[in-house]
């Protein structure tokens, strides 16, 4: 018998440190600093291990992006010197990794020169760059040798196959980096190919690096979420899932379609441990006893909610990112401007909120400026924003909460976090009611007698909750959603979205508008109503971060929303709960015309509280 160890991360999201740039202040949530620390223990446990990383490892936080504006050019082949992602992955001796889907939101060129400093192979089996846009970033497969010891001490040689996989979508959401440059082939039929050449190869074991979600047994082409699927295949032994920022395994689940299999959560919270026993019998090697767990960074407290380390930082990798965490921080002090008003999102799925209104008010500003002189500088011009920072899986820190006072640089990466860049869709009143259809489906149908029934469905991420500003409108929570939390029509012909108006008047099917949105949005991410190609009128160079910040530094300020742009349709006597930040108790005057009674603390961190509604 053989004891082979397998540790893996996924969706680091260039979290190397235990920091939260929007906050700036220490979160023992999160840090591959500190995953390093039970890296280091479960090596000491078993010696016989391998390392692996599914992917989403260089982008996410203020540190990623600043990193891919500094991350030096290449001389002869080589980067000047490593990004601090890639040497903290280099120090801990990687044996492979995949790339995931937000890999390229910063470009290739930013991509290929942090690649360039990695000492462990990259693969990934479903990406194919066409001959005449550059070298390949990866390879399609890898084939490990390692030389290991049974448990009679006896030396065998164990050839272990790699494959690696991310979302087909890829090409879509990221089309300005990717477009005409790069395909992404179907998940299982990469893998249907790929396998028999590498048991052919003489792979013992074939580890399946899958940045995708678990999904279902059963999927049709280009499905997302494809790991159980993925795990069914024969000659697949053992597979890394991620993307979706879960953990697995759970409580009802160990093993996918029998296979070993972790997903460790996400910005390093886990480390994922698969624990195998190999035995080699005429066939071959073959899996005799399978184990597999995560391994938390932090707890939290079920008494205080307090979220307590479990775990110090490496300080070898704290030394990496040194220079760079300490001139970020300079950085991100410099003031842009002043809020007369908090701006937060502890309500932001419930009502209007100031610091939605002031992002979608900065996009309106820049589209209305580029449209100036353009064949579109008539149409009326409405704002599409979405609450990044709502909790969710982000546990009940993952707010944003910014004082009154001066807004900081760090303050436009908390209003908004991701990399997108400005862009304006040509759509008509009846896209946008359908937009709105799909952004509404976050919410569960509440009965007109419910008394505190679950508000949210928690499945539904919040970025995919779209407020359209410069409509008025109402939600009916009575009629059951339109589409599923991940952008499936159901067969429900219901409305939620009643009473939608522009300018005060019923809005029209076929009236015209143009939209401000994000590049993720209008090439398709999430499935909103009108993103073809052809509706798609403008796309910016700038970034919705940085019209934000320009839009601050010229000094506009938020203010209170004198009238909520949207809200739910009354339904007397009914009651709702719904999850928030134990803080957002402390802002309850700023929401008076909703009827909101704060209740219990929940062993998640959390705070509960009932909506009348």
């Amino acid at each position: 018998m053989l004891d082979l160890r397998i540790l893996a991360t996924s969706d680091l999201h260039a979290h190397l440190l235990a920091w939260d740039y929007h906050a700036n202040q220490a979160s023992p949530q999160v840090g591959l600093a500190r995953t390093a620390s039970l890296i280091h223990a479960a090596r000491a446990e078993q010696p016989q291990c391998l390392l692996f990383d599914n992917g989403d490892f260089l982008h996410g936080t203020a540190l990623g992006d600043y990193l891919a504006e500094t991350t030096p050019t290449i001389r002869s082949g080589r980067p000047l010197h490593a990004h601090p992602m890639i040497a903290a992955m280099n120090a801990l001796r990687y044996d492979a990794a995949t790339l995931g889907n937000h890999e390229f939101g910063h470009g290739l060129g930013f991509l290929r020169r942090s690649l360039a400093a990695t000492r462990f192979p990259i693969v990934c089996s479903n990406l194919y760059f066409k001959p005449t846009r550059g070298a390949a970033l990866s390879l399609p497969s890898l084939l490990l040798v390692r030389d290991l010891r049974d448990r009679a001490g006896k030396l065998h040689r164990l050839k272990i196959g790699v494959l690696g996989f991310l979302p087909p979508q890829t090409v879509v959401w990221e089309k300005r980096y990717l477009k005409s440059r790069a395909s992404v082939d179907d998940i299982l039929a990469s893998a249907r190919g790929l396998v028999p050449l590498l048991r052919a190869s003489g792979a013992d074991l074939v580890v399946a690096l899958s940045h995708s979600g678990i999904g279902d047994p059963q999927i049709g082409p280009g499905a997302e979420n494809a790991s159980t699927a993925l795990a069914a295949l024969d000659g697949i032994d053992v597979v890394i899932a991620g993307h979706t920022h879960l953990l697995f395994p759970t409580a009802d689940q160990t093993a996918l379609a029998g296979k070993p299999a972790v997903m460790p959560g996400f910005y390093g919270s886990h480390l994922g441990v698969i624990d195998l026993a190999l035995h080699k019998g005429p066939k071959g090697w073959r899996i005799e006893t399978q184990r597999a767990e995560t391994r938390p960074i932090s707890s939290r407290n079920p008494q205080s909610g307090r979220v307590e380390p479990l775990v110090p930082d490496d300080p070898a990798l704290v030394a990496l990112a040194a220079p760079a965490h300490a001139a970020l921080l300079t950085r991100a002090e410099a003031q842009i401007g002043e809020t007369p008003v908090p701006l937060h999102s502890y309500f932001a799925l419930l009502t209007d909120t100031p610091a939605l209104r002031l992002v979608a008010q900065a996009q309106a500003h820049r589209l209305a400026q580029a449209l100036a002189d353009g064949p579109y500088r008539d149409l009326p011009l409405v704002s599409a924003v979405a609450p990044f920072k709502a909790g969710g899986r982000g546990g009940p820190e993952n707010y944003t909460n910014i004082p009154a006072g001066p807004l900081r640089a760090r303050h436009a990466g908390d209003l908004y976090i991701h990399p997108n860049s400005l862009t304006g869709l040509r759509l008509s009143g009846a896209d946008l009611a359908q937009w709105l259809e799909r952004s509404v489906s976050l919410y569960r149908q509440i009965a007109p007698d419910a008394q505190d029934a679950a508000l949210i469905d928690d499945r539904f991420p919040s970025f995919n909750f779209d407020v359209i500003h410069g409509l008025r409108y109402r939600i009916d929570l009575a009629q059951p959603p339109q589409f599923d939390p991940f952008g499936a029509r159901l067969p429900s012909a219901a409305r939620r979205i009643v009473d939608l108006t522009w300018q005060g008047q019923p809005l029209h099917p076929d009236q015209q508008f143009v939209l401000a949105t994000n590049s993720y949005r209008s090439a398709g991410g999430a499935g909103f109503a009108g993103t073809e190609p052809a509706q798609v009128i403008y796309e910016g160079a700038e970034g919705n971060r940085e019209v934000l910040a320009t839009y601050l530094r010229a000094g506009h300020q938020p203010s209170a929303t004198p009238a909520p742009a949207w809200d739910f349709l009354p339904m007397p006597g009914a009651s709702v709960l719904f999850e928030s930040a134990p803080q957002a108790a402390q802002h309850l005057a700023e929401v008076a015309h909703l009827r909101i009674d704060p209740l219990d603390q929940r062993p998640s961190g959390f705070r509960r509280f009932r909506l009348h509604l």
